[in-house]
This record gives structure tokens, C-alpha cells and sequence, in this order.
């Protein structure tokens, strides 16, 4: 009992892990710019194909497997290039100011647009490049063995970009003009500040870090066609179990979510779809706003 406990422990971690990358993305795109991305999971999907691509070249070439472990990092950078500042100049920027069914509307519509580009450049066969996680070898838990790619570099990485973050925010000056045009957009452009240039930073961040998850997800996952619904899906439940715009509860969220998830696995199998909806449901009860969300008044 105890070993299965701690197993799921183990594994809720890992998951947690990836989900908390997408949902820091949508949670921080949403606290600076207030718009609900339904198309965030699409960046996730894109990360993981662009990764196993990457991967499969520096295997094709011959290069040592362990060139697939900064692999990563450079597919969420080029993601997050490529398509941040295209989509934000060209469509998010036109509908700032416009009612939010609008703006779900249109960035449901770019998740099915970026949904059909998946498959035209990666076809609709399963995708597996696990060359990352071999890379880093095996370590044995009790009777278990683990690799250390999921023991270890997911919760790390998940860790590192939480205190960078919060860092980031808090003790740069770029930080601080993000939360000033956060609090008042208004009030940070009069006194000087291009709140149109921290909004094409901000998401084009956001899209780095959704990249960035899904291709920390790839070496450990076949990707197919969908995989962003089911993370975008999840990431909204992180977000509204939160509280919107709050990156701090994404993180603890997200580990709540991701152990309820591993529990249920190893003694409930048949409610492991569930539970994170379940407990979205039992916080939302309770406190509409989400566990760390806050009432905010709203100009009419």
C-alpha cells in the first residue's frame, strides 16, 4: 500500500508537471493580455511535433542521442518565434477590446486552422521520438523502474520555471511593467510605457512556454492528432480551479490535480478521467472565483 502510494506520488508529480507548463502559458497570457485562448493547446501540440522532429533529425545525422535533451528548448523557442508575434499582431491584437464571446470564437477558430496544419506537415500516423528520455538512463524505486527524464528533469524543469517566473515579475523591470499594465493598462500607458509591445512579449512567452510542455511531453507520449484538446481542456481546468491570472495557484493546482489523477489511476482506475473535473467542480462550489482567484470589479 505504502509503495503504491508513493508511486503515485511519483508519477503525479511528472504529470502535474506537464500540464503546469501549459497552464502557466494561458494563465499568464490571460492576467496581462484578458483573453481566453482556446488555441493554446494547439501550441502545445505544435511543440511536441516540432521536439520529435528535431529529435529525428539528430538521429537521422548521426549525432549523439543527448543533442535531443536542448532539442527541446529550441523547439519551444522557435515555436514560440514563429507563431507568437504572427498570431498576436495579426489577430489578437484586433480583438483586445472586443466582448469575450468574440474572442473565443476567434481563437477557437485558429485552434481548428493550426489543427489541420499539424496534419498536413506531420500526416495523422502516431509520432515517437524517445530519444531524450534514453538519454538520461533509469533508476529503480523499490521494485519500479523510473527514468530519471520522468523521476527527475520534468518536475525540475516544471520547478525552475515557476521561480523564474515569479523572479522575473517581481525583481526585473520588464516584470514590473508586465504587472503595471496588469493592473492599470491605462494608467501604464500614460505614464509612458508601449503596453502594445508587452502584450506581443508577454504572448509570445506564453507560447513559448505551451511549446516548451508539449515538447517535454513528447519523448514520453505518441503524438497524434488531438493531443491539444485534451491539454487545452485539462489547462482550462487548472486555470478556472485557480483562479484566472494567478500563476502561483497554476502551480499548486496543477499538482493537485496531477496526484488526484495518479491516485485515482493506481485505486480508482475507472474514475481517472474524472477527477480533475471533480475537483474543479467541488472548488468552484465553493469558491466560484477559484481557490486563489479574487472578486474584481468591473467597468461598465
Amino acid at each position: 500500500m505504502a509503495l503504491l502510494l508513493l508511486l503515485a506520488v511519483l508519477d503525479g508529480l511528472a504529470y502535474a508537471a506537464q500540464v503546469f507548463m501549459v497552464a502557466v502559458g494561458l494563465t499568464l497570457i490571460f492576467g496581462v493580455l484578458r483573453v481566453l485562448n482556446v488555441a493554446h493547446g494547439s501550441f502545445f501540440a505544435i511543440g511536441g511535433y516540432v521536439a520529435a522532429s528535431l529529435g529525428a533529425a539528430i538521429a537521422a545525422a548521426g549525432f549523439s542521442s543527448a543533442l535531443a535533451l536542448p532539442a527541446l528548448l529550441l523547439a519551444s523557442a522557435i515555436v514560440g518565434a514563429l507563431l507568437g508575434p504572427l498570431i498576436e499582431r495579426l489577430i489578437l491584437a484586433r480583438i483586445y477590446d472586443k466582448e469575450q464571446v468574440l474572442q473565443l470564437l476567434v481563437t477557437f477558430a485558429l485552434f481548428m486552422i493550426l489543427e489541420d496544419v499539424q496534419k498536413l506537415i506531420w500526416g495523422v500516423q502516431p509520432i515517437f521520438q524517445d530519444a531524450p528520455v534514453r538519454s538520461l538512463g533509469q533508476v529503480a524505486v523499490g521494485d519500479i523502474v523510473y527514468t530519471v527524464y520522468q523521476l527527475y528533469l520534468l518536475p525540475g524543469v516544471a520547478l525552475a520555471v515557476l521561480v523564474g517566473l515569479m523572479w522575473f515579475l517581481r525583481r526585473t523591470l520588464t516584470g514590473r511593467v508586465i504587472v503595471a499594465v496588469t493592473e492599470d493598462r491605462e494608467a501604464a500607458t500614460a505614464l509612458g510605457i508601449d503596453a502594445d509591445r508587452v502584450y506581443l512579449f508577454t504572448f509570445t512567452f506564453g507560447v513559448a512556454l505551451a511549446a516548451l510542455g508539449g515538447a517535454l511531453a513528447s519523448p514520453t507520449t505518441s503524438l497524434v492528432p488531438g493531443i491539444g484538446v485534451n491539454m487545452i481542456v485539462l489547462s482550462f481546468a487548472v486555470v478556472a480551479t485557480a483562479g484566472l491570472g494567478q500563476i502561483e495557484g497554476a502551480a499548486l493546482t496543477a499538482l493537485l490535480i496531477g496526484l488526484g489523477r495518479s491516485v485515482a489511476v493506481y485505486f480508482a482506475p475507472e474514475f481517472e478521467v474524472v477527477i480533475p473535473y471533480l475537483i474543479m467542480v467541488a472548488v468552484l462550489l465553493v469558491r466560484p472565483h477559484g481557490l486563489f482567484g479574487r472578486p474584481q470589479l468591473r467597468r461598465v
